[in-house]
């Protein structure tokens, strides 16, 4: 008796964390500090983009962990072929922007102005 009732808890426990951890607020945007300018990621137009449908990025392509590093490094051309991290859209034929041509132009690194 006393066992089942300790995996009644248990299994209580687990399903209220899950419950909390499914309503955590997720950030609106986020910057990544790179060498070629910083990338900012509105996480908003894309939750938008994909109907609130976080399982698109999350946790195939992104770990849920703003701090964690994305793995899209220059040059990207090979994680755009492999179809991995912002590769997965951003590129040729993707379902946004390609990166080529758009590295300093606003869209993706952008750099701070010279004093």
């Amino acid at each position: 008796m006393r066992r089942s009732l300790a995996y009644i808890v248990l299994l209580a426990m687990l399903g209220l964390t899950a419950l909390v951890a499914q309503n955590k607020t997720p950030p609106t945007k986020l910057t990544f500090t790179t060498k070629n300018g910083n990338v900012t990621f509105d996480h908003s137009a894309h939750i938008k983009r994909e109907q609130s449908n976080c399982s698109v990025c999350h946790p195939g392509l992104f770990a849920q962990d703003a701090k964690k590093p994305i793995g899209f490094r220059p040059p990207h051309k090979a994680q755009e072929d492999k179809k991995v991290a912002c590769g997965s859209c951003h590129r040729a034929g993707g379902a946004a922007f390609a990166t080529q041509g758009n590295c300093s132009n606003g869209k993706c690194h952008v750099t701070a102005a010279k004093k």
